[in-house]
């Protein structure tokens, strides 16, 4: 039976407005398995974002919690999670996130160096060969396109073999094809990592590639359902 990787319990988020107290979401529950990919797609404002950064500790809610990888993240101070983001988590965002002080291959080690992996400089550079820019190894990301930038942040993402890949929108800053590209290259590094994919996206098309779909709608109601084959 797979593994039941992240487990969404009850999660409930509202935040303060001069009208009062304005719900975000409210009783969010899932599952996701091992291995699995799913998109969260609704419209703007829906709370996508919102529960994404809930599912990764980056925000607290107000009331429920979420088990990643067996450890109920809202036990845990703002250090701990932060810890434990390090070991179980990779990001990908639509504006790629690259420190400019860095080169394109100390971009991808950093999180490695940070974890006081001895091989970093090694196991990045062949997380870079893997995306196809193993011949930008020593550009800086000014020298990078937008397609280039966003895959020395999947090669970042993926070279700690991360249990769950959180990506925001991350084709938004790119053009058609490239993005495409892109995404392919994703799924195809999900498969090969075994990592627990959770996409959100405004784009239809890309939300159909996934295993499952998380539909929010004003935050007040969740639709999970498998994705079409």
């Amino acid at each position: 039976m797979a593994e039941v990787v992240i487990a969404v319990r009850k999660l409930r988020k509202s935040v303060a407005d001069a009208a009062g107290e304005l719900e975000i979401l409210r009783d969010i529950e899932f599952e996701l398995l091992r291995g699995q990919s799913v998109a969260i797609v609704g419209a703007s404002g829906s709370g996508k974002s919102t529960l994404l950064a809930l599912i990764a500790g980056l925000d607290t809610p107000s009331s429920g919690t979420v088990v990643l990888d067996g450890q109920d993240l809202f036990a845990l101070d703002e250090d701990q999670r932060a810890a434990l983001r390090a070991l179980k988590v990779g990001f990908v965002f639509q504006s790629f996130q690259l420190l400019a002080n860095l080169t394109a291959l100390e971009n991808v080690m950093l999180p490695l160096e940070l974890a006081g992996r001895r091989d970093a400089r090694a196991a990045a550079t062949h997380m870079m060969q893997r995306v196809g820019l193993g011949q930008r190894l020593g550009h800086y990301p000014k020298l990078l396109s937008g397609g280039e930038q966003q895959r020395v942040a999947l090669a970042r993402a993926f070279v700690v073999r991360p249990a769950v890949l959180l990506a925001d929108e991350p084709t938004g800053s790119l053009d058609f094809a490239t993005g495409e590209r892109v995404m392919e290259l994703m799924f195809e590094l999900n498969r090969e990592h075994g990592t627990t994919l959770v996409l959100v996206t405004h784009d239809r098309a890309i939300a159909q590639r996934c295993q499952r779909l998380i539909t929010v709608e004003a935050g007040r109601a969740l639709e999970v359902a498998d994705a079409p084959a």
